[in-house]
Order: structure tokens, then C-alpha cells, then sequence
């Protein structure tokens, strides 16, 4: 069995290999070679932590596995950690034997934001200017990165619900050479051609009214049965894509407006379908798309699978009997 230390994968992947693990997995699991499995998580009534375990099995890419853990939201402030903790196991899928542990928590990040920005590069208007980020946590500053790299654009403008948080993403953007601008709600909808919301939230901040036509959202934050970033009405309006149409309206942003009923399951298209071009994707400069990233255990394992390769040939990983 490989081991990849989680202190040892900032130097062995890359923000642009993410995303090619991503899209490209997307694109499988559209044209049915991969699929997830059921998802678990659960409040494990300590320390207010969600723990869980995400899996699937990717024939294309020939990675099975899972990653297993969650979101722990005092270790920051109590132990100097980040809140999200996981791990990556891979197994052979021919012998069902072991083949690697690997360190989640920078995979996460990466895969997550690389999944909002596979969906920028194929939803959003090509003469978006102005990225709006709605939530200042740990992944916005990935996810900003990462939106920065598929549009021109000019100007970053922000929210959050914790404006204090605000000055590192406007270092964060001052470092790739954007303006930041820390707005209001109305103003981020009346500036922004993409937004990104990337909060924990269980009530919705951003609306319908707040959105001007031609945008594109990358609704990022919500994994669990109750969160919810944006109002169901907001979806409703929109063009919805996703990763998963089963995980998205179970416990991604779509399941507000699927329970109201002012959206059908059938009315979410998979984004893979747009990589592989069976779906057109955005059909209208004028029309709103949404992109419901509920994050799949495939993205876990096409990034994981990537990193375990470079680490076994660069000769970083560590091998173990088991």
C-alpha cells in the first residue's frame, strides 16, 4: 500500500491537473463510466462535527475507493487546524486489496474548486468581467484562484457573513492581480457576471432579486441535507446543473426547490453532459445558469489517483506492507 502524507501534496498536484482529474471524471460519469455511491453523513453529536464517508468507482480511470471525514467547526479557533479533515483510500479494483491512503484535506479544496471552475469554463458568459465570491472561509481563497484562471476577469467584488474575514480574500485576489472590493448583497448581484458562494450556511443569503440576467452561480457550500446558500426561487429561475442530479436534490442546493416544487429533478442536467456536448450548456446571453456543486466521492478519487501517481513515480510516496 502507498502512503501520500498530506504535508508532502502541495508540491505533487497542481490547481490545473484538479481540474483536468475533474472534468474528466464529470465527463465519465455522464457517459455511465462511473458512478457514486450513497452518501453518509452524520452529525456525530460531538463537538458539533458532520463526519461521513463519499465512494465511488470510476471504470474510465479504473479508481475505486472513498474518502472518509468531514467538518469539525471549532478546530480553528480551538486547536489552529482547518475544519475540514479527511482521508482518501484507494483500492485495487481488481483484487479489492488495499492500494493507497492519501491526506484529503488540500484535495478537497483543490477538487471543490476545481469542480466551480469546470463549471465557469463551460456555463458562464465567455465577456464576464466581474467575479463575485459570497464567503471568506479556507476554500474561497481556492476557489477564487481557481474561478480567476477560466474568464478575463477585472474586478472581484465580496461578501460575507463575517466582513472581518474579508481583507485576506482581498490579498488573495491582490495576489493574482485583481481589485477586491468588499460590497452588499445588492451590489454583488448588480456587479457580478459569475458568482461563487462557498459558505457553511443553512439559511440562504443570496436571492432572485439580487441577480442580474446572464449570470452564472457556482453554489459550492452545500453538502448536507438543510444547508442552503441561495433561495429557491433563485434556482427555480435558473438553468440548473450539477455533479450528481441524485446528490444534488437530496443534499445539495437543489433540494429547497425540488422539495417546494418549483423545480423537477428532471429539469438538472448533469454537467458532464455539456463536457461531452450532449447538452448545449447555456443556450442564451441572457439566461441565468447555476451550477449545484454538491461534491462526488469521483472527484476525490480522480484528484487522489492523480496525486498517488506522481508520488510513486517522483518517489515521495511511501510504501507499506498490509
Amino acid at each position: 500500500m502507498w502512503i501520500v502524507p498530506e504535508a508532502a501534496i502541495a508540491d505533487l498536484i497542481t490547481p490545473e491537473a484538479s481540474f483536468q482529474a475533474v472534468e474528466s471524471v464529470f465527463a465519465a460519469m455522464a457517459s455511465g463510466e462511473a458512478y457514486n455511491f450513497p452518501v453518509v453523513r452524520e452529525a456525530i453529536g460531538h463537538e458539533d462535527a458532520l463526519y461521513g464517508f463519499k465512494g465511488g468507482f470510476d471504470r474510465s480511470g479504473m479508481a475505486l475507493g472513498l474518502k472518509a471525514g468531514g467538518y469539525w467547526p471549532h478546530n480553528l479557533e480551538k486547536r489552529g487546524i482547518i475544519n475540514h479533515q479527511s482521508t482518501v483510500f484507494l483500492f485495487d479494483p481488481d483484487t479489492g486489496k488495499v492500494a493507497a491512503m492519501v491526506g484529503g484535506n488540500l484535495l478537497t479544496a483543490l477538487r471543490t474548486a476545481a469542480a466551480s471552475s469546470v463549471s465557469i469554463k463551460h456555463l458562464a458568459r465567455e465577456d464576464s468581467k466581474v467575479l463575485g465570491m459570497i464567503g471568506a472561509g479556507h476554500q474561497s481563497h481556492f476557489q477564487l484562484r481557481a474561478a480567476a484562471r477560466q474568464r478575463q476577469f477585472e474586478k472581484v467584488v465580496g461578501w460575507n457573513y463575517h466582513p472581518e474575514m474579508l481583507p485576506k480574500l482581498a490579498e488573495t485576489a491582490a495576489g493574482i492581480g485583481l481589485p477586491f472590493e468588499a460590497v452588499t448583497l445588492e451590489d454583488l448581484g448588480a456587479q457580478a457576471d459569475v458568482i461563487v458562494t462557498i459558505t457553511s450556511a443553512f439559511a440562504p443569503s443570496l436571492t432572485a432579486a439580487h441577480v442580474k440576467p446572464g449570470t452564472h452561480l457556482a453554489c459550492m457550500g452545500t453538502d448536507t441535507k438543510g444547508k442552503q446558500e441561495v433561495e429557491a426561487a433563485l434556482v427555480a429561475r435558473a438553468t440548473v446543473f450539477t455533479d450528481e442530479v441524485a446528490q444534488s436534490v437530496s443534499i445539495g442546493e437543489t433540494q429547497h426547490a425540488v422539495s417546494d416544487g418549483s423545480l423537477k429533478a428532471a429539469e438538472i442536467t448533469q454537467i458532464g453532459a455539456v463536457i461531452n456536448g450532449t447538452h448545449p450548456g447555456r443556450t442564451a446571453a441572457d439566461e441565468i445558469t447555476l451550477f449545484d456543486g454538491t461534491g462526488v466521492g469521483l472527484q476525490d478519487l480522480a484528484v487522489a489517483s492523480t496525486v498517488v501517481e506522481i508520488a510513486v513515480e517522483t518517489g515521495v510516496a511511501v510504501e507499506v506492507e498490509f
